[in-house]
């Protein structure tokens, strides 16, 4: 009988090195997975919300200029119905002149297929003072419209 010595098994470092690699696998997946629907998503948000902060801007910049009949043109058709140019122009020149603006939050809902917006904006007026108002906004024919 001839003596074999035992040998202890190798330690096999193999199935530890395939664990890192799937887990590594796994976790860049879900990376690129997370960044490209943050992508999609921010890209539908922005279609959503931006021409209502667009038509808000119009809307300001044409109230800020002194532009009334520009103003007048962005109001929704319930608005227009309710006062007219002149009655809009005297409201807006009993008013402190508008020198600034910075909209902030944005918001659009569709509730019963009846789709609106708002949009919260800062204005600051020549006297220097400021104040938040909530504009509300309606999609008519196509685009957005301030109407209230």
């Amino acid at each position: 009988m001839t003596y074999e010595p035992i040998m202890a098994p190798k330690s096999s470092r193999r199935p530890l090195r395939i664990v890192l690699v799937v887990v590594g696998v796994v976790l860049a997946l879900c990376c690129v997975g997370g960044a490209v629907g943050g992508f999609f998503v921010y890209g539908a948000v922005k279609e959503t919300v931006g021409p209502v902060s667009e038509a808000t801007t119009t809307y300001l910049d044409a109230v800020r200029s002194g532009d009334h009949q520009r103003a007048y043109d962005q109001l929704c058709r319930q608005r227009r119905e309710q006062t007219s140019l002149a009655e809009f122009t005297r409201q807006q020149e009993a008013q402190p002149q508008v020198v600034g603006y910075r909209v902030g939050g944005v918001n659009v809902t569709n509730t019963n297929g009846r789709v609106r917006g708002s949009a919260t904006v800062r204005l600051t007026t020549e006297t220097g003072s400021t104040s938040t108002q909530v504009f509300t906004l309606v999609k008519e024919d196509g685009a957005w419209r301030v109407c209230g």
